[in-house]
């Protein structure tokens, strides 16, 4: 009944020339007018109102001012509270290749838990192009983003470099630089390829290859280093290491193609991503091996459709999503606490065996 005078009140009268009835004019609600009709102070109804301070509000008073605010259509006026709190509540996110599988998850994951925060996403795709990478930055952040999420970064990235500097907290992304001292979520790659051999080990394969990523990026070098480990500590011989110019299927195809005509060649590759996997595949079937019965091969991320793949991909899976999520958490807390000292977050791979590995 409160909600309802309150909502009445919104609804005034304006007498229109002629002597026609007045029409009504509305006039939005306001937090106080939620605060009103809940019984609460304005504090209490604002802190209802922010999923990111909610939990300070007692369950029954949340419910109550949440569902007074659904029956007057209240609306968070973000703007209001970006000028009061000098923010623009929007984060920008880099990522390098749109088309790759491994992305769109991990978007995903750190799109829903901004939107929790009230934080609105704007993603830009690079190509891989440091001109376009500058670009977007610059109108990210002239657009006054209050963070960034860089998928994209070099092991030596310049523009990385000027940004630790910058007002915006940044956190990478599946990537890392040499340097340090930026956050980032990453991949265990190192648990990931150890996973990787010992799985073709246990199968009797000793020659086994590596197709590894760019070596510019701390994901072909962290993985190539913790496949050259993984082999070590088993034992087996130095290993055939063919570097790829591109975490794609063409790449893959091309850096492999090598490692079939040499002598002996390998009866398995362990690829530095799904897509390299495929492009092995390939290259083995040119030279006339079977995948699995010539040739097994394992992929690292999981991608999407790898399960439908012929055969299975065998692949280290990565859980995207999450690594998403927790790219984002990260970065809103050093938003709220911009002296917090950066850490690397490392999640745990898993293996998932399919049809693309066998034994020998």
């Amino acid at each position: 009944m409160q909600a309802k005078r309150t909502r009445d009140r919104f609804h005034t009268r304006r007498s229109p020339p002629g002597g026609q009835p007045p029409s009504p004019e509305i006039r939005p609600p306001s937090l106080k007018d939620v605060a009103e009709a809940a019984g609460v102070h304005v504090a209490t109804a604002s802190r209802a109102l922010d999923d990111r301070r909610s939990a300070m509000v007692k369950p029954e008073t949340l419910a109550r001012v949440r569902r007074v605010a659904a029956d007057l259509g209240y609306r968070v006026n973000r703007m209001a509270r970006g000028l009061k709190l000098n923010r623009s509540f929007t984060i920008g996110m880099l990522i390098p290749d749109i088309t790759n599988p491994f992305f769109p998850p991990v978007v995903r994951g750190a799109e829903d838990y901004l939107a929790e925060g009230g934080y609105t996403l704007v993603l830009a795709n690079t190509d891989n192009d440091e001109t376009k990478e500058r670009r977007h930055l610059t109108g990210m952040l002239e657009l006054q983003v209050d963070g960034l999420l860089l998928a994209m970064a070099r092991r030596r990235d310049p523009l990385v470099e000027e940004l630790r500097s910058g007002s915006a907290p940044v956190v990478l992304v599946n990537r890392t630089i040499d340097r340090g001292g930026v956050s980032a979520v990453i991949p265990d790659d190192r648990a990931g390829m150890s996973l990787a051999v010992e799985h073709l080990y246990l199968l009797g394969h000793r020659h086994i290859a590596h197709v590894a990523g760019p070596a510019d990026t701390s994901t072909g070098a962290r993985r190539a280093a913790g496949f050259a480990a993984a082999m070590e500590a088993l034992g087996l011989p130095p290993p055939s290491v063919a570097p790829a110019g591109a975490f794609a299927e063409v790449a893959g195809r091309k850096a492999a193609r090598p490692l079939f005509a040499g002598n002996p060649r390998p009866t398995a590759v362990v690829a530095a991503n799904d897509l390299l996997a495929l492009g092995v595949i390939e290259a083995g079937e040119e030279a006339g091996l079977s995948c699995p019965g010539d040739l097994s091969v394992v992929g690292f991320n999981d991608m999407p459709f790898a399960d439908r793949f012929r055969p299975p991909l065998t692949t280290v899976r990565i859980p995207e999503y999450e690594i998403g999520r927790r790219a984002a958490r990260l970065l809103l807390s050093r938003i709220d606490d911009p002296h917090r000292r950066p850490r690397t977050i490392l999640v745990a791979p898993e293996l998932v065996v399919r049809g693309s590995t066998a034994s020998v």
